[in-house]
């Protein structure tokens, strides 16, 4: 696993439009919403955290299709079935690469960010905890994506179509978890329910993708 880990950790920082581009895609997302939505702060300050999660959400799908594709047009990935370690527990090495990547910089960028919303610093605090929380529900759905498209040709183009309706749930509860801590604290009901989601993608989801990938495989 941390063999494994490491190798997709250094060719996400070297491949050279991994996690940098997330952060660009993720930056540009929130610097034109200002220009959209107008000059009222009151309303980018009140709508803030759903934006960055929106972004967030958008900005993790980036590079998805190339999680499993690039080890399958290798041979890795017939590697990975002969290995003696559990292929869940490979799939999860991969994912946590990939959050490392992805989601933990987008989580650190959002302090930052949020101060172009208009947003209070409790408020931007509370939105990079919640995205560093969240952020890896929404990158093991994702491997459910990845592990479904992986013997096609176009996969990527589906990918979103399959994540984001799976999405929907860690988004609305990420959101309503942001007032929730800047107000409660960690035991906010929706911040409650948003880990509670995170610990269930984290014990079914690497089964279900690999069953997916010994599916497509077969």
């Amino acid at each position: 696993m941390m063999a494994l880990f490491r190798r997709d950790l250094l060719l996400a920082l070297r491949g050279g439009g991994g996690p940098g581009l997330a952060l660009v895609f993720f930056a540009s997302v929130i610097a034109v919403a200002p220009f959209a939505l107008g000059p009222d702060l009151v309303l980018l300050a009140r709508i803030g955290p759903a934006l960055i999660w929106l972004a967030a959400l958008l900005a993790t799908l980036l590079g998805l299709d190339r999680l499993f594709a690039r080890d399958a047009e290798e041979g890795t990935l017939d590697l990975l079935f002969a290995s003696p370690s559990a292929l869940e527990l490979l799939v999860l090495a991969k994912a946590a690469a990939h959050w490392m990547t992805t989601g933990l910089p987008l989580a650190v960028v959002s302090l930052l960010l949020s101060l172009m919303l208009n947003m209070s610093v409790a408020t931007g605090f509370a939105t990079a905890l919640t995205l560093l929380i969240g952020t890896p529900a929404l990158t093991l759905i994702g491997v459910i994506g990845a592990s479904l498209t992986v013997g096609l040709r176009r996969g990527g183009l589906l990918i979103p179509v399959l994540v984001l309706p799976l999405a929907v749930p860690v988004l609305i509860f990420g959101v309503a978890a942001v007032e929730g801590v800047a107000q409660h604290g960690f035991m906010a009901p929706a911040f409650l329910v948003l880990a509670g989601l995170v610990l269930a993608t984290l014990a079914l989801i690497p089964f279900a993708a690999a069953a997916a990938l010994r599916a497509g495989r077969n």
